[in-house]
């Protein structure tokens, strides 16, 4: 903190210069918001001192905890050597070696990696990948894409396009291209069983390939669980099926990895679970361990292969960052990856979401917790103002905000989505710190839902 400033001078500066994203700017400076000093292991430090569990891996990307030793040494070797060079027209170490890494972990088949800075991004670049590999093999009417209702992928046009959530998106509805549609099985809010749901929307899949899918270049999708949209959890075999119909249509399978990929859901990517192989993937947020901004880009060699060529064939892909393969960033990935395998986080995932599965029964036995949804250390808690008939609160109820009120107030820090409330903790949280997250926001919600 600059020397000489409190917290009512930060604040007053945070009211005149900066702007922070999807916030409400009124409603922020007016709750005494926290301003994170520093961060220690799976706790945040406020500018007075304040310790905070940090139940949102600080925007679902912290992986090890905050100030981890190896992680910081390894920014500051790379440091010594280089801060960034350009990927464009050349190389460096740390890229090329974070490349081999991934290619290393990912599904079979995915054997390129294009770097950029944000899972957005990620997405974006990928969308261009499928639309122009489609033109440079002969097939430029191959130019549609087919994503799923309420998925987000990111707020750039193009990832918004094939995002669905009406409350981030309609507003830009005039700049962004059309999209085809599927529903999402989604038993919380459709009637019928998980299954019914599934086979109802692989029909509608099925029927739209059959239809048009001569025109569609790709699917793009959120594997295993939908996270903006509340955390929604895909039936066991959905994600294998779509990538089934995806294959027997010749349409590229896309899966966005960026909030599932790196051990979010108990796998280091979650179309594991389910044997696919996708021919594009979107990696981020827990790519660096939660400590900079780079994602990735994965695909197959048959889509690289297609933009291989002479200089005069115009075959190049025409897209890139200033700050694409950033040393820095790739080299703190590189040792949060060496942490996956010396410090077994995978096998603490499937730890702690069991103890998570279990503390979790008697928050969803609250009588204004209509569902609780989990993947992994992706949970979503819903909050409903009649349990019997799951009617939702008013929206100016604000009730997810205010029981995340509650929980930081009680040092527990998370974010709602509406009426969602989310905790995805850093993947390296104890069984012990996990109950003690959850009591609180199990406290935290019966303040703020009884009466």
């Amino acid at each position: 903190m600059p020397a000489g400033d409190d917290y009512a001078a930060l604040l007053e500066k945070n009211r005149r210069y900066l702007w922070n994203p999807f916030t409400q700017m009124k409603g922020y400076l007016d709750s005494d918001p926290v301003i994170v000093a520093r961060g220690e292991g799976i706790k945040l430090v406020d500018v007075d001192g304040v310790e905070y569990y940090d139940g949102n891996a600080s925007m679902w990307l912290n992986v090890h905890g905050h100030a981890v030793p190896e992680l910081n040494e390894a920014i500051v070797a790379q440091l010594d050597r280089i801060a960034h060079s350009t990927l464009l027209g050349m190389a460096s170490v740390p890229a090329i070696e974070l490349a081999e890494r991934l290619v290393g972990l990912a599904s079979p088949g995915l054997e390129k990696v294009f770097f950029s800075d944000s899972g957005a991004t990620a997405v974006e670049i990928g969308m261009k990948m499928a639309f122009s590999y489609w033109r440079r093999v002969g097939r430029p009417e191959k130019r549609r894409f087919v994503s799923v209702t309420n998925a987000y992928h990111g707020d750039t046009i193009g990832s918004m396009a094939v995002g669905g959530i009406d409350l981030f998106h309609t507003e830009f509805g005039p700049l962004l291209t059309d999209v085809e549609r599927i529903a999402f099985p989604n038993a919380y809010r459709f009637p019928g069983t998980p299954e019914e749901c599934a086979a109802s929307s692989l029909v509608e899949l099925n029927e739209l390939l059959a239809r048009m899918g001569g025109e569609i270049a790709c699917l793009v999708v959120e594997p295993l669980i939908q996270g903006a949209a509340g955390m929604v959890v895909m039936p066991n075999g959905f994600l294998r099926s779509l990538a089934g119909l995806c294959r027997e249509h010749d349409i590229l399978l896309f899966a966005d990895e960026v909030a599932t990929g790196f051990g979010r859901t108990g796998t280091m990517f979650a179309c594991e679970q389910e044997g696919v192989s996708p021919d594009l993937m979107a990696v981020g947020k827990g790519l660096t361990g939660g400590y900079l901004p780079v994602a990735a880009t994965l695909t197959t060699d048959a889509i690289y292969d297609a933009f291989y060529g002479e200089f005069d064939e115009l075959r190049t892909f025409f897209h890139g960052h200033s700050f694409t393969g950033n040393q820095l960033g790739c080299a703190v990935a590189l040792a949060s990856l060496d942490l996956f395998e010396r410090n077994g986080v995978l096998e603490n995932v499937q730890i702690a979401a069991r103890t998570a599965d279990e503390r979790l029964a008697p928050i969803g036995a609250l009588r204004h917790v209509g569902d609780v949804r989990q993947r992994g250390l992706m949970i979503g808690i819903e909050l409903v103002a009649d349990r019997e008939t799951t009617e939702p609160y008013p929206w100016a109820a604000a009730t997810g905000a205010r029981v995340c009120r509650r929980a930081r107030e009680l040092g527990l820090l998370t974010r709602p989505l509406g009426d969602i409330v989310t905790f995805l903790p850093p993947l390296v949280t104890e069984p012990a710190d996990i109950e003690a997250m959850l009591s609180i926001l199990e406290q935290a919600i019966g303040d703020m839902t009884e009466p």
